[in-house]
């Protein structure tokens, strides 16, 4: 058990990441392929992916165990990024001296590893442009195609823990997470295969989702130490969640994971809210009925993304601080120059 003891400061510090790592999501995806972890939730996906697996994809399917209470190369979990690339380059300018801590880790609980790994580790060029290749490949098959639904699930968790934070607090925050994680003040206790404690000493916490763990994992060997504590949290409770995600492509377009967070009608429900407006013209916004359109916003409204006032004979409908975060966060790239 890993019991982490956070002080004040480190309450204050605590945050829920927007969404998974790209690259952490591709490594921990690994094991659960590999076995039956995530249950029967994630039989379809296993099924799909294995199917679009290719020889040159080898190296990373021996990069991670097959059983995933083995060790998980904690090199490539460090990043933070918005982006696979954006990763891979952080992984790959880690100090050397964090390779040489997960080399030893690999060398206690994975002595039979390839050897090719313990020369990836020793900072070998050819090894770890292989291994970059086989990642993106990897990547392209297992989890970029299911991106923007996972995208959607870990807006919709994330909005459902602050406005919980917001009723409970930051203690009822970690005690939710999961059923596994024990909040007791000022510890947190978090399964992990080493009996330890911990002291962020100020550093504060990083909530982040990861759909491919089953479990809670926590980043112990940070490569640069001022940097918060990183626990990841299973985003997939159930069947529905894990299926709703790999299921099906979410729609077309620069919409398409907020469609598949809050329904077509929903999402373009929210678009037409961005300028405050009554029902009926919310309604020729997005080319429903009057009925439709009301029957939206109060979905919206009881999510916490609109709120909704008299206006002499009529209501007003207005997005709040958080639907206008979740627009902007699925707002369309600028046009390029």
């Amino acid at each position: 058990m890993l019991r982490i003891h956070l002080t004040p400061d480190d309450l204050a510090r605590v945050r829920i990441a927007p969404a998974p790592d790209p690259l952490a999501e591709t490594i921990l995806s690994l094991p659960v392929l590999q076995s039956r972890a995530g249950g029967a939730g994630l039989d379809g996906w296993r099924e799909r992916t294995r199917r679009g697996l290719l020889p040159g994809m080898r190296p990373v399917l021996e990069l991670a165990p097959a059983r995933p209470d083995e060790y998980v190369p904690e090199a490539f979990l460090h990043a933070a990024t918005a982006t696979l690339a954006d990763s891979l380059d952080h992984t790959w300018s880690l100090a050397r001296r964090q390779w040489t801590a997960d080399l030893h880790a690999t060398e206690v609980l994975r002595p039979d590893a390839p050897d090719w790994i313990r020369r990836l580790h020793a900072g070998e060029r050819e090894w770890s442009g292989i291994v970059h290749d086989a990642v993106e490949r990897y990547h392209a098959v297992a989890v970029a195609p299911y991106w923007s639904q996972l995208l959607a699930a870990a807006h919709a968790d994330r909005t459902r823990r602050a406005l919980a934070a917001a009723d409970t607090g930051t203690g009822g925050l970690l005690a939710s997470l999961h059923p596994e994680i024990r909040w007791d003040p000022p510890v947190l206790s978090v399964p992990c295969a080493f009996d330890t404690d911990l002291e962020p000493a100020g550093r504060g916490l990083d909530l982040v989702p990861t759909f491919f763990w089953p479990r809670p994992l926590a980043l112990l060997d940070n490569a640069e130490p001022e940097r918060p504590l990183v626990l990841r949290y299973p985003l997939a409770r159930d069947l529905a969640t894990y299926r709703a995600v790999w299921a099906a492509a979410a729609p077309a377009g620069p919409d398409g994971a907020l469609a598949a967070l809050l329904g077509t009608t929903r999402a373009r429900t929210l678009h037409a809210a961005a300028a405050p407006a009554g029902t009926a013209e919310l309604a020729r916004r997005t080319g429903t009925s009057p009925a439709t359109a009301s029957h939206h916003a109060s979905v919206l409204r009881a999510a916490g993304l609109l709120t909704t006032e008299r206006d002499g004979s009529g209501v007003r409908h207005a997005l709040t601080p958080m639907g206008r975060a979740l627009l902007q966060d699925h707002a369309p790239p600028p046009p390029s120059a």
